[in-house]
């Protein structure tokens, strides 16, 4: 009887082990059942979007930082790193504060005066996927540091690249040309509505 029972055993405990071995190469189908209980998303505010995002700059850098260690030769203490970044940067015009006055119909009701808000660059997106770590030179303390899992923290980089981007869309021309999309995106929007469009009293 017990021998019967050990056979018994073994059957089923090879029939798992074949089983197992058909399920991971992919000839029988999934025999695990995913089952989601998650709650579903709950809204916790709405916000009314009231700016034109009217531009956006594409910005790629690579960032060269070297930390050395006075008095300590490079290969006992110090660090290189070479990090690749890459990011956004919307220009957009805000009109959640448009003064009334902005606005200045003539009196034949053909023509329309428009005060702009001048152009405001956001801040800076990543996009994490093109953001790494190229190469990294350490010396020996580094090193040891890094045997015992004592990672350096790659946030700094991060947060250099932001201001890199952020300061190179300060020097570049996106609020202008967000400002001057605007204007076109106004002016075929009031055209439609048979008025001619002015700002601060002169074309485009």
């Amino acid at each position: 009887m017990k021998r019967i029972a050990k056979r018994g055993l073994g059957a089923v405990a090879g029939v798992v082990v074949v089983a197992a071995v058909l399920q991971v190469s992919g000839l029988l189908p999934s025999i695990v059942d995913v089952i989601d209980r998650s709650p579903p998303p709950v809204l916790a505010a709405v916000r009314d979007l009231s700016r034109y995002q009217a531009a956006a700059g594409d910005y790629e850098l690579v960032i060269d930082i070297e930390k050395d260690v006075r008095w300590v030769p490079g290969f006992l203490a110090g660090e290189r790193t070479l990090f690749v970044a890459a990011g956004t940067v919307t220009a957009y015009v805000d009109f959640g504060g448009f003064p009334d006055e902005a606005l200045a119909v003539s009196e034949n009701q053909k023509r329309v005066d428009i005060h702009l808000p001048p152009a405001v660059l956001d801040e800076p997106n990543l996009n994490q996927e093109r953001c790494y770590v190229v190469m990294r030179e350490t010396g020996l303390k580094e090193k040891v540091a890094n045997a015992f899992g004592e990672d350096g923290d790659d946030q700094e980089f991060y947060l250099l690249a932001e201001q890199k981007i952020a300061a190179a869309a300060d020097k570049s021309e996106l609020r202008d040309r967000a400002t001057l999309n605007t204007k076109h995106m106004l002016r075929g929007l009031f055209q439609a509505l048979g008025y001619q469009v002015t700002f601060d009293g002169a074309d485009l």
